[in-house]
């Protein structure tokens, strides 16, 4: 393949999710490969988290990057949020390569980007890594609570999570208690550990699977859940499952060993195929949270730090992620449509309406003024 048919083929996936701007960081003496994609901005400045993960392909991260920037525009969206969707991504092995030349050579891009992605914590990532970022940029959040953050937000993301989880149990069972419900939990990361004591404490049954197994051990030792391994975990006989780990694992191959009623979970774009998975999913039978919906706690925490933190009224707020559930399982129904498109159909109808209130505004600096108003950690 040519130059030039890479070229046309990325602006053509680009032109498919409706991307504004995709910025390839490159810093040789630090090792920085990383990609950031923002999706859109019509309801305020693109935020999403920076993922480290050692990639296969840099085609593979840029797909990744493409689809999670996306998920993260209609993540703040159905979440009545104003901001936008953007995400990060670091090619390189988060277990081997970090240093904080390397972050701080990531932290110089975003700035570069003078406030339209502000990034986060993702996958492979933790505070100490958001710091270092912060130390070339105002436009980082997650940073630790004595800079003036909100820590880390997985406690969060796992509470909307448990919450979402209770939604679809109460729309399949007529009850949304967790007590004696089998739940298959993919992963035993940070947002996986919260959720298990969550669902644990309301007296689940856990069995648990993560690609590092003294992890997913630990983890089904501290909850009381079962060890599983990971080529195991999508044929249990189970109620729930619960992907909490990486995209795309619902997919042609998985899809027919599921037995359970219900999938809601943490990870994101867990639809390999958004369109087509989702419609099997519903001819199935089986109640499906859409991802971006289910996760968005931890995009909540960070609107939450970016207008003053508080946990307590973060929490709360992502409580309301069981309300927004119903709702969408319920429109879902009255439409017939596949769960992921009621959600996807209802986050376009508040983007549209606020793309409508902007063409009334003059000027940008109008409408970016705002935007921008909520976000006091970016006042100077």
């Amino acid at each position: 393949m040519t130059d030039t048919n890479i070229k046309f083929s990325l602006f053509n996936e680009l032109a498919d999710k409706e991307h504004e701007q995709v910025v390839i960081c490159s810093d040789p003496e630090s090792g920085l490969k990383a990609i950031i994609a923002i999706h859109n901005t019509t309801l305020g400045p693109a935020l999403g988290g920076t993922r480290m993960w050692n990639y296969e392909s840099e085609a593979a991260a840029m797909k990744d990057v493409l689809r999670l920037s996306r998920g993260m525009t209609y993540k703040s969206a159905i979440s009545g949020l104003n901001l936008g969707g953007g995400k990060a991504v670091i090619i390189g092995d988060a277990q081997k390569e970090k240093t904080e030349v390397l972050f701080r050579a990531f932290g110089r891009f975003v700035d570069g980007l003078g406030g339209r992605y502000i990034t986060a914590e993702d996958v492979g990532m933790t505070e100490k890594e958001m710091e270092w970022i912060y130390s070339e940029t105002k436009y980082v959040t997650g940073i630790p609570k004595e800079l003036g953050g909100s820590g880390n937000p997985s406690p969060v993301t796992a509470y909307g999570v448990y919450m979402g989880m209770k939604a679809c149990v109460k729309k399949a069972y007529g009850s949304d208690s967790l007590e004696g419900k089998r739940i298959a939990l993919q992963g035993a990361g940070n947002v996986a550990s919260h959720f298990a004591r969550h669902a644990a404490k309301e007296g689940a049954k856990l069995f648990i699977s993560d690609i590092y197994e003294d992890k997913a051990k630990s983890l089904a030792e501290e909850v009381g859940g079962e060890l599983v391994a990971p080529e195991d975990i999508y044929g249990l006989d189970v109620d729930i499952f619960n992907p909490c780990a990486l995209g795309g694992v619902i997919n042609d191959e998985t899809l027919d060993q599921f037995k359970c009623d219900i999938i809601a979970g943490g990870a994101n774009n867990v639809l390999d195929q958004e369109d087509k998975h989702g419609q099997m999913l519903l001819d199935k039978g089986i109640i499906y949270a859409p991802d971006y919906v289910i996760n968005a706690g931890g995009v909540i925490n960070i609107a939450s730090e970016l207008e003053g933190y508080n946990q307590e009224r973060a929490l709360q707020n992502a409580g309301n992620i069981y309300n927004t559930i119903t709702d969408i399982l319920t429109y879902s129904e009255e439409q017939g449509i596949p769960a992921h498109q009621a959600s996807n159909t209802l986050a376009e109808k508040r983007i549209e309406a606020v793309g409508k209130i902007q063409n009334k505004y003059s000027s940008n600096a109008e409408i970016s003024g705002r935007l921008g108003s909520v976000y006091k950690r970016f006042v100077d």
